[in-house]
C-alpha cells in the first residue's frame, strides 16, 4: 500500500481533468463548477476512510460520475444538454462554409452521445476523451474491466451506425 498523499495535491492534480468530463457529462459550465465542488467534497468527507490509495484517479472519477448523477436528479433533468460535449475553435483561415460544416458535424456528434446509454456515454467519454485506461474506468464506473470495454465498444458500434446511415 502506498503512502497517503495530501489531498490538496490530489486536487491540484485532477481539477482540470475532473471538470472537462463533469462539463462533458452535464452539458453546461456553470454545473460542472457546481458539481466538481461537490466532488472535491464528497472525496474529501470520504478520503479519511480509503484504504488504499492505488487508484485514486479512478476513484475521483466515480465520484464525480456519481456526483454528476446526483446533480441531474437534482435538476430533474432526463437528458444531457447538448453544449460543451466538444468543443469547437474557429479558425481564420478556415473558409465560412467549411466552418459552418464543422459546427453542424460536431452538433451532429455531440447529439448521437447524448442520445448513448449513461454508462456507454460514460465509459466512451473517460475513454475517448479522459483517456483513462479499461482499469480505471471499470472502478470509476464500478464494473468489471471486460464490462468497461464493452460499454465502450457498444457506444462506439452504435455511433458508427449512426454516421454511416448518413452517408
Amino acid at each position: 500500500m502506498m503512502p497517503k498523499p495530501v489531498f490538496e495535491t490530489l486536487v491540484e492534480q485532477h481539477s482540470r481533468e475532473l471538470f472537462g468530463y463533469l462539463w462533458r457529462l452535464l452539458g453546461d459550465e456553470a454545473d460542472a463548477r457546481d458539481g466538481l465542488q461537490e466532488t472535491f467534497l464528497r472525496a474529501f468527507r470520504a478520503y479519511g476512510r480509503l484504504r488504499t490509495f492505488d487508484h485514486l484517479r479512478a476513484w475521483l472519477y466515480k465520484v464525480a460520475t456519481n456526483t454528476a448523477r446526483s446533480q441531474l436528479a437534482r435538476n430533474h433533468r432526463h437528458s444531457l444538454q447538448t453544449g460543451g460535449l466538444l468543443e469547437s475553435h474557429p479558425s481564420s483561415e478556415k473558409g465560412v462554409e467549411v466552418q459552418v460544416v464543422e459546427r453542424t458535424q460536431l452538433a451532429a456528434v455531440r447529439q448521437a452521445v447524448q442520445a448513448l446509454p449513461e454508462r456507454q456515454r460514460a465509459a466512451l467519454l473517460l475513454r475517448k476523451y479522459q483517456e483513462l485506461e479499461y482499469a480505471e474506468i471499470a472502478a470509476a464506473l464500478g464494473c468489471t474491466e471486460s464490462a468497461a470495454r464493452a460499454n465502450v465498444y457498444q457506444a462506439l458500434k452504435r455511433l458508427r451506425a449512426i454516421f454511416q446511415d448518413e452517408d
